[in-house]
């Protein structure tokens, strides 16, 4: 059996169920609410090539590198993605990533409870030792985002890959390790209490 296994989680905000073909015309009507392809230092699809991303990440999955999730708002339309990718199954870790959000769930408790209950999943339920988290040098906005998780910096990666428009990106790696998730996740769980139940507009 592939680890980890396909799987749908859900919560109040937000339902992840596996990625499939029959979410191409949801997720292009979802990216191009705010044109997320135009920020340089991001790989976003554009909607004419959401049917490609979905075949990319169904085709890592079937390596056994990617396990790739759709996200589903409130109402159960489409609002996003996210996977586990960079799959390490031997020493069960896993990095949570590829992840773009309609403009319309940006900052609203959307993300929040996506982190929880893929966090929840990989540490609860996979028994992860350590969950990574990584973005360029200069996307401030994930990076703070990442930090408000309560992600520590392990480290920048100088000349990393290269940015989508093909300039060299330097990539922070964060990560989450065991011991430090039942505080973690107690955060997240008083931050989505805090949280009201309709989405706000803004950016994450």
């Amino acid at each position: 059996m592939p680890w980890p296994e396909p799987v749908t989680l859900r919560g109040r905000h937000a339902t992840l169920e596996p990625l499939s073909p029959t979410h191409r015309d949801g997720m292009s009507a979802a990216v191009s609410d705010g044109e997320l392809w135009r920020l340089w230092y991001t790989f976003v699809p554009k909607s004419e090539a959401m049917e490609a991303e979905i075949d990319r990440r169904l085709a890592l999955q079937a390596k056994g590198s990617m396990l790739p999730f759709a996200v589903l708002d409130a109402t159960g339309t489409c609002a996003g993605m996210t996977t586990y990718m960079n799959i390490d199954a031997v020493n069960q870790r896993v990095e949570i990533g590829s992840t773009w959000y309609a403009k319309r769930v940006q900052r609203t408790p959307l993300n929040t409870e996506c982190k929880l209950m893929l966090m929840t999943h990989a540490f609860e339920t996979l028994g992860c030792i350590a969950v990574e988290y990584r973005t360029s040098f200069f996307n401030r906005q994930s990076r703070r985002a990442i930090e408000r998780l309560g992600a520590k910096l392990d480290d920048i990666l100088r000349n990393h890959i290269r940015h989508a428009d093909g300039t060299l990106r330097d990539t922070c790696v964060y990560s989450i390790i065991q011991s430090e998730w039942p505080a973690v996740k107690t955060h997240l769980a008083h931050q989505l209490e805090r949280s009201p139940d309709e989405p706000r507009s803004g950016r994450a």
